[in-house]
């Protein structure tokens, strides 16, 4: 029986590569009808914007064997038989455990990575070459339930305020489902405690400035109906979906750079594999200055000190993480209680 396998041109800095594209109608998203070949041939398109976003970088790969709808698992080793054009880099895991971890280059690389059946490509905070001090400061709004994205927005303007008189400037993506993500390049100066600890100084100074619409609470159960800050995706080896990444739900989002303008109108599920090329054709990448001016985190760390001083100290990390110096007890509020 002849193989289906194909084989799809990727222009990139290198000159056009060939990439083979095995079981090309293999149906990624099945409401929409979307294929591993429609897949493939979003990264070319958005390549570019793609590589500005999320290349350079340890990147882990959210792989489905068959589908969204499939058994899925995250890659954090480069899969096996990478071509020759495929580069890791070594990093250290919170476990103090170093392991290489995939580089994106270019776009063919992402190419590559979707033949190997990724769908969501979830990258570092730091670059390659420096991975231990994040240039990024990054920050999740994520809706909690009763709220939903439109809840998120007045977070993020005034989150936006929060960090500016801290001296930085952010940028905005949709996180590809009902949340948002909001970005500030900062110089790779420091590392991630640090940048953790930052995050959490303006989480707080957003949740004194919008108490009954945001909170810091790490437990579920004390979140109530409010956008949760979550702090915790600053942490070493703790990731969100890349700009321009697909997302795993059934109408193929993805996370959309957008612009400060645009954030009170835009509809977040308007952003598709099959409607973001055209997007960057005519509207263009909001992110393509990204980075032009990066901060530092100096004025965080104040506030930072500040609270501690006042009594507010450190706050969980996730569970699988050593115990760190100064960390609450990791039990649940209600289990504490009760015990």
């Amino acid at each position: 029986m002849a193989s289906e396998a194909t084989t799809i041109k990727v222009p990139g800095p290198n000159g056009t590569r060939e990439v083979r594209i095995s079981s090309p109608s293999r149906v990624i998203w099945p409401e929409p009808g979307i294929t591993k070949l429609d897949l493939a041939k979003y990264l070319v398109t958005v390549g570019d914007a793609f590589v500005a976003a999320n290349g350079d970088r340890p990147i882990s790969l959210q792989r489905f064997g068959d589908g969204i709808d499939g058994e899925q698992f995250f890659s954090k080793n480069p899969p096996k038989g990478a071509p020759d054009y495929v580069r890791s880099v070594m990093v250290v895991y919170p476990s103090a455990r170093s392991h290489p971890q995939l580089v994106i280059d270019e776009p063919a690389v992402a190419v590559w990575a979707a033949q190997m059946n990724t769908v969501v490509f979830h990258p570092w905070p730091s670059r390659a070459e420096n991975s231990d001090n994040p240039d990024q400061l990054r920050i999740d709004l994520d809706p909690q339930p009763g709220t939903d994205f439109d809840d998120a927005v007045p977070a993020a303007l005034e989150l936006r305020k929060v960090l500016a008189e801290a001296g930085l400037d952010a940028f905005i993506k949709t996180s590809g489902n009902r949340g948002l993500h909001v970005f500030a390049p900062i110089e790779p100066i420091r590392e991630f405690l640090d940048v953790r600890h930052a995050v959490i100084a303006a989480a707080r100074e957003l949740e004194r400035r919008m108490p009954a619409a945001v909170t810091t609470n790490w437990w579920k159960e004390e979140r109530g109906q409010k956008v949760f800050v979550d702090f915790n995706q600053a942490n070493r080896d703790r990731t969100m979906a890349g700009a321009y990444s697909p997302r795993a739900l059934a109408y193929a989002p993805v996370s959309a750079p957008i612009s400060w303008d645009e954030l009170e109108s835009v509809d977040p599920k308007a952003f598709t594999i099959l409607t973001m090329p055209e997007r960057l054709a005519t509207v263009g990448d909001p992110w393509k200055d990204f980075g032009a001016k990066p901060g530092t985190i100096d004025a965080l760390l104040g506030w930072w000190e500040r609270d501690l001083a006042n009594g507010l100290g450190e706050l969980p990390f996730p569970p699988d993480y050593p115990k760190m110096p100064g960390e609450p007890p990791r039990v649940q509020p209600s289990k504490a209680k009760k015990a």
